[in-house]
């Protein structure tokens, strides 16, 4: 038996399935620390629990704002910046057409004259986030925050420190396939993290090796359905159209030091596309990147191409 004995954790939460890895000796107490945190983290951040901070704003939009606790304040800014930046790519106020398209229970297209009517109310310009008074609030009534595009790399995030409360220094994190890793492996080598296959089920295209980084991807294979002319129909909006983004990307993979900001990249590069992407990525020193187009060509940043290893017959192209 190996001296490196993982203790292992998996749970439901943020409405998808989380698993932990940890080494360590307070490994155990760790993993209970970090499942409380998780239910602390969505009874404040989840849309869907009317008693959440976030639930309060989006119960509040235009009317008044409302006082946050330092983590609900700490995303929201962070939404803020990432929206602000990415020139329509990421919205954090794109909630009104999450609720049009309710991947959860309808397989529908909503009404072309509904997608219009709400669009107007998608801009964060409208979200007024108050450093001083540490408060937030929404200028129009019907406008509603949603965090799907940051919110899962943030509790990644936290949870890390969580562990390293605990004195870890070797762990691994995945929230719905958002992972974050701490450290090596305590053996000193790197954790392995695949790319699954756009369109091939229990397939990857291959594994990125890291340590002490966050891999988030962002793929049109994670939520969809298949209209009725066959297209489909992902749950990844386009802020600017209120449709699923056809951008000619299908899976976005970031590789950065911490999980808020892979999560919120992976959703801006998918949006944007490559070129603009690209371009976005280029303010983030020290972030990679693995695209996959619509012809299941992939595209590797410079600072990966000696730690993606692909799988049998799939080729990879380099980025300049």
């Amino acid at each position: 038996m190996s001296k490196y004995v993982a203790t292992q954790s998996m749970n439901y939460g943020m409405g998808t399935e989380m698993t932990h890895r940890v080494f360590g000796k307070h490994a155990e107490e760790a993993l209970k620390a970090v499942e409380s945190e998780a239910e602390r983290l969505e009874k404040m951040l989840s849309r869907f629990t009317p008693e959440s901070e976030i639930s309060r704003i989006n119960q509040s939009a235009g009317i008044k704002c409302v006082k946050l606790g330092p983590d609900t304040y700490e995303v929201l800014s962070r939404a803020a910046e990432f929206s602000s930046y990415c020139q329509g790519t990421f919205d954090v106020t794109i909630g009104p057409l999450v609720n049009l398209w309710d991947y959860k229970n309808s397989t529908e297209i909503p009404n072309e004259a509904r997608i219009k009517q709400v669009l107007p109310l998608v801009n964060y310009a409208d979200l007024i986030v108050d450093p001083r008074e540490k408060t937030a609030g929404l200028q129009k009534m019907g406008q509603s925050l949603d965090l799907g595009g940051i919110g899962k790399g943030f509790a990644s995030d936290k949870f890390l420190e969580v562990f390293r409360e605990f004195g870890i220094s070797s762990a691994f994190t995945n929230i719905g396939g958002n992972v974050a890793a701490l450290g090596t492996k305590p053996d000193g080598s790197p954790w392995s993290v695949g790319i699954r296959h756009p369109r091939q089920d229990n397939r990857l295209m291959g594994a990125v090796s890291v340590a002490d980084k966050a891999v988030v991807t962002s793929g049109d294979y994670q939520r969809y359905f298949v209209d009725r002319e066959g297209k489909r129909r992902h749950h990844i909006l386009n802020p600017s159209t209120g449709y699923p983004s056809e951008s000619g990307v299908i899976s976005v993979t970031i590789v950065a030091d911490n999980a808020t900001t892979a999560d919120a990249l992976s959703t801006i590069v998918f949006v944007a596309g490559m070129k603009k992407g690209l371009e976005l990525l280029k303010n983030f020193p020290g972030t990679e990147v693995i695209l996959i187009d619509t012809d299941l060509l992939v595209y590797v940043s410079q600072g990966l191409k000696d730690s993606f290893q692909t799988d049998v017959g799939i080729r990879v192209n380099i980025l300049d």
